[in-house]
Order: structure tokens, then sequence, then C-alpha cells
């Protein structure tokens, strides 16, 4: 059997007390690590679960699918997830290869940043499709999103933004130069992906967004060191979130009281006080630094 298991947002506790009944007696149990992250590392996980975790990057889960699946065939095989196992469609292909094989597979859900966005006060059947916001290059700059959010605004939908996560990534100019060298882990900021959205606002001026556009930055999604802060696009700019992980919200029509919710998180002296301190205790050790 192969069971998909999701492990929530938080840290090693988070998973549900079926998901660790499972864990516990699976034969192996492997760590997916590129689509998301706790916020605690592997020893402690392991810690708890007493089991030794292979951790599944991008390579392992595309080239290796089969040999995770044909494990499955004869033994009890656990496939970790942060957040919830259908989150990503990556986990969606690996249960329909696993169906194509005839793999039984079972999934343990969690809480996952799709339904965790809630605790915003932005009621979560009022949110349209979720986009991904992924880094700009050089020589890069996509803005197929700009459209999505477009229609959701115009419908006077939410739209959730998940800011993209660049971990174990090919150096592309080492590998013109035939080297295999893996680039340092990247996490997108509520920053950059302001930045980036009012870059394409400018370029394709579709008045999806400005600087007084009200939008809600998330940090930390179900972790202790959790932070949200609500106001105008340019004085979110000012805020530091802190360590990852990090995503944006821009609010379509709001009840009154989802206005009134996220006036209680918006943008004061106070709130950016909070930030420092959050992001120097998460730094200093009292919660896991990503």
């Amino acid at each position: 059997m192969l069971y998909l298991i999701g492990l929530g947002l938080g840290d090693e506790r988070d998973i549900t007390l079926r998901g660790l009944e499972v864990v516990k007696r699976c034969s192996h149990v492997y760590l997916e690590a590129y689509t998301s992250i706790l916020l605690v590392d592997k020893p402690k996980l392991e810690a708890l679960y007493g089991k030794e975790l292979v951790v599944a990057d991008r390579e392992m889960v595309e080239q290796k699918a089969e040999e995770i699946l044909e494990l499955a065939r004869n033994t009890d095989v656990a496939f970790l997830v942060v957040g919830d196992p259908f989150g990503a469609t990556t986990h969606s292909d690996l249960h329909l290869r696993a169906l194509q094989m005839g793999v039984s597979v079972q999934a343990i859900h969690n809480a996952s940043v799709l339904n965790a966005v809630g605790v915003c006060g932005l009621q979560l059947y009022r949110f349209g499709e979720t986009i991904s916001i992924p880094f700009f290059t050089e020589t890069w700059r996509p803005d197929s999103f700009y459209e999505k959010i477009k229609l959701n605004r115009s419908m006077g939908l939410h739209t959730l933004c998940l800011l993209d996560i660049r971990v174990k990534e090919p150096s592309m100019e080492a590998l013109c130069r035939g080297k295999l060298i893996y680039e340092p882990p990247r996490f997108m900021t509520v920053n950059t992906a302001i930045e980036q959205l009012l870059e394409i606002e400018e370029r394709l001026q579709g008045g999806v967004c400005g600087p007084q556009t009200l939008c809600v930055g998330l940090a930390r999604l179900g972790g202790e060191s959790q932070y949200i802060v609500s106001g105008p696009m340019e004085e979110l700019l000012t805020i530091d979130f802190g360590p990852p992980l990090h995503s944006l919200i821009l609010p379509g029509h709001t009840h009154i009281m989802e206005t009134e919710m996220l006036h209680h998180f918006r943008v004061t002296p106070e709130t950016k006080r909070l930030a420092v301190k959050l992001s120097d205790d998460v730094s200093d050790g009292s919660a896991e630094e990503e």
C-alpha cells in the first residue's frame, strides 16, 4: 500500500494520529521536499515518528517514482507531504501512476494553505482560482497568471497567490559548463511578489492592482510565529515578514464581516514592531528557521 500522508503546516506535531500510526508501521518513509517545507528540520520528524526519513526531492519523484511504487506493491510505504497530499499536482500524478500500476493507494488528509488562509477572515467559498507567482529572471518575466487574477477580481472573488520555492534547483550556468551544481534555496517573499505584480501591472495596464490595492500578506501560516498583515500594496512593501513560507492574497468584494477581520490585521506601527520581533524570534531559534 502507498500512503499519501499530509503533515499539516506547522511542525512535527501537526501530523494526525491516524497518519502517525501509519508512519510507524511503514517499512519505507519518504519526505517530499520541494513543493513546500515545514517549520522544523528532518531530525525532529524522525525523533517523533521513530523512523528514518528518505528525502524525496524533485529528481527522485520525477525520475524514480516507479521504484517507490514497486516497493509499495509488496510492502507499506509512506509518502509524507507538507500540508495536504493533494495540495500540489505532483502528488496527484503519483496517485495516478500508482493506480495505473495496480498499486493500492490511501490518502490521509491534513490542513493546507488552501484552507488555512481562512484565518485572515476571508471566507473560503469566495476564493477564485489559486495562482502561483514564479521568480522573475533577467530573461524570463512571466505574466500568464495576471489574467487569472483579473478574472477573479471581475467576479468579486479573492485570489490566493502561492509564492515560488526554489529548492535544489540546478544552476543553468553550471549546466552549460557541463557541471551539475545546485543553487542555494530561495523562497519568495510577500515583498518580491508585490514588486513583480506591480511591474506586470505597469506593463499590461489591466487595472488588476496598484500601489493602493488592498492585499493580505501571510507568513509561516499554521506555525507558532504565524504573521498576517493586510493593507495597501505600497505599505506591505515596507513590512519585513521574516523567514518563509509566505503567501499573498488579493481580496475581491468583501462582506462586512470580512472587512472587519481584515481591519484587525491592518498595517500599524505596532504591526511593524511585531514583525521585527517575530523575525528575530524565529532567527534566534524559538522557531526553526528554514
